[in-house]
């Protein structure tokens, strides 16, 4: 029998010693990183941000009725208790709605917001610094992007920090920019606390933020880390509103990674508590709404992970399934030139392939598909929410 390729038998023998090859991986301590004040920055707050009260840019008579569609059933969700999700790519963040979003949250008409890790990125440099985003191609060709050294070290520290406090990824940057930083314990406490219990929930945070601080000397007590543009950020905003903000990361996904400090157990942990955040704002889902705006891959793996799970346990107690909400999937991508109220295209037609509409025409509620800028749609939908349309 012809050996199968990349099998044990057919490997040169030299090659093969029966033992598993252990292999460290590269040492991401030798990184070299920069202030983040030495980065061209592509964008600026002062550049980018829009006035909820500016008219919004004009729209097609066909996306004015989705957005005339999207207001009502929001409307109507709010009226009977039930739960308005936002799941956002970074580039609404970048496009300048975070005045936008912030009008929604206060007005009551958006319930939780969601992002992926790059859009938490974003919206802590905006906050910071007041500027974002570099030049991918020529950074990456210099071994620098990314390797911005505050980006990676006060999310870290950030996530860290609030993990102690059983806070998730959005909760904990949001804070950390709302509070102009953090208060950190000592080493000496932290170590006596691991020591004293070591069985307890939170030693492996606590042995993360240890590990942290003495490799890096820093200093327990308050930092002080001033946000001159909280109004920009959308994480900020959500926890001085004390609505539920989740950041849904990936491992290698996001510039975080390019830095000394990098550790897949703080962003993991800190992104594991947001799903199940997350969960629970599905739960309030009967008769609500999902908007899920430039997120092409985040918004739709998070969001049927999450009522499944839902789902699960609903089941168990006997009680019906999640049912009678609205998504609307707003992109500027065609949606594969299909009619998605017809149903899903079959497996024959690259539109079924784009996983960003066929995952949420799989989530039992009704879809909708609406090609339209991600900003320009949000701010249509509040001034249709306003009753200014």
């Amino acid at each position: 029998m012809k050996p199968i390729a990349g099998s044990a038998a057919a490997r040169p023998a030299a090659l093969w010693s029966g033992k598993v090859m252990r292999r460290q991986g590269q040492d991401w301590s030798k990184l070299r990183v920069l202030p983040l004040s030495e980065r061209e920055s592509l964008t600026s707050v002062e550049e980018i941000l829009r006035c909820p009260d500016a008219e919004p840019p004009a729209c097609p008579g066909e996306i004015l009725h989705h957005v005339g569609a999207c207001a009502e059933a929001i409307l109507a969700a709010r009226r009977r208790g039930a739960g308005v999700i936002l799941m956002y790519g970074a580039h609404l963040l970048r496009n300048g709605a975070a005045l936008i979003i912030e009008r929604m949250m206060a007005s009551g008409w958006i319930t939780h917001v969601a992002t992926n890790g790059a859009g938490s990125i974003h919206d802590w440099e905006y906050a910071w610094l007041g500027r974002s985003t570099e030049d991918v191609r020529h950074n990456v060709a210099l071994g620098i992007f990314g390797a911005w050294d505050e980006t990676g070290r006060y999310i870290h520290l950030a996530l860290a920090a609030g993990a102690l406090r059983e806070e998730g990824y959005g909760v904990s940057l949001g804070r950390f920019i709302q509070e102009d930083g953090v208060t950190l314990p000592s080493p000496e406490q932290l170590e006596a606390q691991i020591r004293s219990d070591p069985a307890h929930p939170l030693t492996s945070a606590r042995a993360d933020l240890l590990r942290m601080m003495r490799s890096y000397e820093i200093p327990p007590g308050r930092l002080h880390i001033e946000h001159r543009f909280k109004h920009a950020s959308i994480l900020a905003q959500a926890f001085r509103h004390n609505l539920p903000a989740t950041v849904h990361p990936g491992i290698g996904y996001d510039i975080v990674a390019v830095h000394p400090i990098f550790d897949g157990g703080v962003i993991g942990r800190a992104g594991a508590r947001d799903f199940r955040l997350f969960s629970d704002s599905v739960e309030t889902l009967d008769g609500g709404v999902v908007l899920s705006v430039g997120s092409a891959i985040m918004a739709p793996q998070v969001f049927e992970k999450s009522l499944s799970c839902v789902n699960n346990l609903r089941l168990q107690a006997g009680r019906p399934v999640v049912s009678g909400h609205s998504i609307y999937v707003v992109d500027i991508q065609k949606g594969g030139a299909w009619d998605w109220s017809r149903g899903e295209p079959p497996k024959t037609d690259p539109a079924y392939y784009l996983r960003f509409c066929k995952s949420f025409a799989r989530m039992g509620g009704a879809m909708h598909y609406v090609e339209c800028d991600n900003v320009t749609f949000m701010h249509n939908l509040l001034w249709a929410l306003m009753g200014r349309l």
